[in-house]
């Protein structure tokens, strides 16, 4: 599912990175819904306990794996760098998250928790992509 080289395709670069967006979006409100009931989790709007909080980072960091796996399959072209723009607006966005948290502990969760989706960010872009691209190379 490549191009020629030198060849553009700009509307599909930014699907794969907007259709790896909303698969994240989905997986992880749908595990945040899906271990209300089965978990004990509060309801979406209301704070985690620490506990809770390490296992949405679990996840979640699963699942920028995967959003990234997706953004390389979909790329035109050059996946691991499709997945290293979805990263760092991952990247941007947690940042921003984070300040916007930063002074509201008791409502938004801890420092740690913030931080550690930001940290994750391009981590989690890299791995999607050479996880793609192992992928590729088995065949």
């Amino acid at each position: 599912m490549t191009e020629a080289p030198g060849q553009r395709n700009i509307p599909r670069s930014i699907l794969s990175i907007v259709a790896a967006f909303i698969a994240v979006i989905i997986l992880s409100l749908g595990t945040d819904v899906l271990l209300h009931y089965i978990a004990g989790f509060p309801p979406l709007g209301q704070k985690f306990s620490d506990p809770q909080f390490a296992w949405a980072t679990v996840y979640r960091t699963i699942y920028g794996v995967v959003g990234s796996y997706i953004t390389a399959a979909l790329a035109p072209r050059r996946p691991v760098k499709h997945a290293l723009i979805g990263g760092a607006i991952g990247f941007a966005l947690s940042l921003f998250g984070a300040i916007e948290a930063w002074n509201k502990v008791e409502t938004m969760g801890p420092h740690w928790y913030a931080l550690a989706l930001v940290i994750g960010a391009f981590p989690t872009a890299w791995l999607g992509a050479k996880i793609r691209l192992m992928q590729i190379g088995a065949r």
